[in-house]
């Protein structure tokens, strides 16, 4: 064979490598970083609906399929802590921090990706940088109009254990949510002062289970106001306001312990067996795709990325004022300790 041909069954070849390497590396992926015929299992603590269209964008754009276990904050996470190195979860999403927290104390996190990290703001990422904030929700006094003037509202969440204010508020005290909250107020008060507000509120609250179900007592004005996340009101309000239509919310602001935002974490197991799939899992739910379905979407919580507008309807995240609060110092345990010790749980 002459020269020219040898030199023409040489680019052929060449060719056919790199067509076969593109076509591993699956759009745009790497070439070798993950496996679109591969399934990873998600342990899920958030609202199944937002995370089925997270799941079902990350799906479209990767082929990477996702196995759901739905449950609570606190019970995948313990759950995750016993089953250790032998779970079968790739990827642990939460509605709160403190149980990505509790997992990340045992180790249970592998290290995520800088550049994945770096997709969103840094108070949305823990100081170990083993997982990371997808979503936020505000704190929010929710209060009866009709029952209550703006003269009357409380300067600060540390104010509804005074004595006006008694057999008026309502807590979901079991939940996750109210926990986080109280996580944050024993961040920036401390345990004795948490201890004695607890106390004062074991005094004044009615316990409810869930936030909806707080939220409509204030509507009905069976009590005059409640601790509540945001966007259940925002949801009410957005359907038929059935629940809602004599409420109005009150954002504490001036980094209160009750204006806590808090961070819903997504975090990939160190014992998964999927780790590039995993890893890009994560990265979808904060990167600008995943963050638009969020913003976009009816779940009313808070898109964090910079590159993504937050949903028009809220009150913009910028307008908050939170208090400053390092997520994985949010202590859960400690809080269940302290709230049983009052007699809330």
């Amino acid at each position: 064979m002459g020269t020219g041909g040898r030199r023409v069954l040489a680019v052929v070849a060449a060719l056919t490598v790199a067509l076969g390497a593109a076509a591993c590396g699956g759009g745009s992926k790497e070439a070798g970083s993950a496996d679109s015929s591969k399934t990873i299992t998600l342990y899920n603590a958030q609202h199944e609906p937002m995370m089925k269209a997270l799941v079902d964008g990350f799906t479209k754009e990767t082929g990477i399929k996702v196995k759901f276990r739905n449950g609570k904050d606190s019970e995948l996470a313990n759950q995750l802590v016993q089953e250790g190195a032998a779970t079968p979860a790739d990827v642990f999403v939460t509605e709160n921090s403190p149980a990505m927290t509790l997992v990340d104390s045992k180790g249970g996190f592998a290290k995520l990706d800088g550049a994945t990290l770096s997709q969103v703001p840094k108070q949305y990422v823990p100081s170990t940088g083993n997982w990371m904030g997808f979503a936020a929700r505000s704190t929010v006094f929710v209060y009866n109009s009709k029952q209550v003037t703006k003269e009357q509202l409380p300067a600060s969440i540390m104010d509804i254990t005074q004595p006006q204010w008694k057999n008026k508020i309502g807590v979901a005290a079991a939940g996750a949510d109210f926990q986080a909250i109280v996580s944050a107020i024993l961040a920036v008060k401390g345990e004795a002062a948490t201890a004695e507000w607890l106390k004062g509120l074991k005094a004044n609250a009615k316990v409810y289970q869930g936030n909806g179900a707080v939220m409509k007592a204030v509507n009905a004005g069976e009590i005059s106001a409640g601790v509540i996340y945001h966007y259940y009101w925002y949801n009410d309000r957005a359907e038929s306001g059935a629940n809602s239509k004599d409420t109005e919310l009150l954002f504490w602001g001036n980094k209160d312990p009750g204006a806590f935002v808090s961070v819903s974490g997504a975090g990939v197991l160190k014992a998964s067996k999927h780790q590039a799939e995993a890893q890009q899992f994560v990265t979808y739910l904060t990167g600008k795709a995943g963050q638009k379905i969020l913003a976009d979407g009816n779940s009313g919580e808070y898109s964090i990325s910079a590159e993504v507008p937050t949903n028009s309807k809220l009150k913009p995240l910028s307008e908050l004022s939170p208090p400053d609060v390092d997520v994985a110092k949010l202590n859960g345990p400690k809080v269940v300790e302290l709230m049983q010790q009052a007699g809330l749980l």
